[in-house]
This record gives C-alpha cells, structure tokens and sequence, in this order.
C-alpha cells in the first residue's frame, strides 16, 4: 500500500505555524503539492491515484481552537468537478505526546451519495459523540466542532515560474505577486475543534495525513 504523508508541528503556544516537515521511508511516499492530477514519477506511477493524493496539510491555532486542513486532487482550474470517491478513506493523525510516534487521535472521513448528491462523514474527531455528517459544501456543527468538506481555491501560494526561472538562469527571479496556484481548486476538508480536546500540556502537536483505498492498493 502507498501512502501519501505530510507532517506538520505545532508549538503548544503558538499561534502561526512553526514548523513543516516532509517524512518518507521504504513504504511511504511524502506527497508533493504538484503530484496531482499527473504524478510527477511517472515511470513508477504510471496510473495515479487522483482522489488519494495528497496535496498539502495545514494546521494552526485560533484563541479557542485549532483548526487542521487536508487538500487533495488538486491543483485543478476552477472548472473542474470535485473529487469525491467512496473507495478512499482519509485519516489525519495528531499526536499530542510529545513525541512524534502513533497518533493519539485519529480523525478519519470518506464520501458517499445520497442518490446524486455527494455527502461527508467524519469519525474519531476527539469530543465528538459518534460521527458528524451531512452533505459536502456545508458546514457541519455537533458537540463545539465545526467541519466541511468540498471544493475550494487552493490556499497554497508559490511562484512557480519564478521559480523556474531562478533556476535556469542562477538570478532570484521569485516575486510575492505572483502565484501559480490562483484560480485553481482543491478538494479539501477543514475541521475546527476546540484547543481543550486536543492539547496535552505543552506538548507541540504533530499532524499528518494519510490515504488508503479500498479494495486495492494505491
């Protein structure tokens, strides 16, 4: 099974993003923002995994809460339709023990239909009672969390073709007015949960993200 994972660490009292590590060993892949909707290694992926690719994980405090986002089978123009596969579940792991190993909580979702229409279900999210869930491009509140799923403009900000042209040319050619990602979406989940049911101590929180499809491998 191949895995897409991304990291991420929080400070217990931080309110911006310290800290964002990439992890990858034999039997994982880190994902890569541009992998889809065409893989990038294509010679050892020649079919990719579309809906299961990982794009980016984000992660940050408000006053009261935190709040964790996962975006996936994007970049795409914002004309596209969304990608919403039942075959693949979606888990994004905390761990608030101080050290990054097996996830304390384990917040877990995956799509289905109601006839034609595209519906989310959300699991394991801590002090939630049972599930939350209910159609996508909706935000869905039970127990003080709040969570969405759907399509929306990719938040990852990159000048690409400065990038490039930095690149071939050895001259910083990067601007801040410049980016790639504008006008194109992602398909993506945000959930907002109270700092209370996540934070443990001091302790930093790490987050990562993980796919896996079932009835076969990615």
């Amino acid at each position: 099974m191949r895995i897409s994972r991304t990291w991420m660490t929080l400070g217990a009292t931080a309110f911006a993003l310290p800290l964002a590590l990439v992890s990858a060993d034999y039997a994982t892949r880190a994902a890569d923002h541009l992998d889809p909707p065409t893989r990038t290694d294509k010679d050892r992926d020649p079919t990719p995994d579309v809906p299961a690719d990982i794009a980016d994980v984000f992660a940050w405090y408000t006053p009261t809460s935190i709040v964790v986002s996962l975006t996936f089978a994007g970049p795409q123009p914002g004309n596209m339709p969304p990608f919403y596969d039942r075959d693949v579940l979606y888990t994004i792991n905390i761990s608030n023990g101080g050290a990054r190993t097996d996830p304390e909580i384990r917040i877990r979702f995956r799509f289905g239909f109601d006839g034609q229409s595209p519906g989310v279900q959300f699991s394991g999210i801590p002090g939630v009672t049972g599930t939350i869930e209910g159609p996508v491009q909706t935000v869905l509140q039970k127990d003080g969390v709040k969570a969405i799923a759907g399509v929306f403009d990719d938040p990852f900000f990159f000048d690409l073709l400065g990038f490039r042209e930095t690149q071939s040319t050895g001259t910083l050619s990067i601007r801040n007015t410049r980016d790639f990602f504008d006008g194109q979406n992602d398909t993506s989940v945000v959930i907002e949960i109270p700092r209370t049911a996540v934070l443990n101590g001091t302790n930093p929180i790490d987050v990562w993200a993980e796919t896996a499809r079932f009835g076969g491998n990615l």
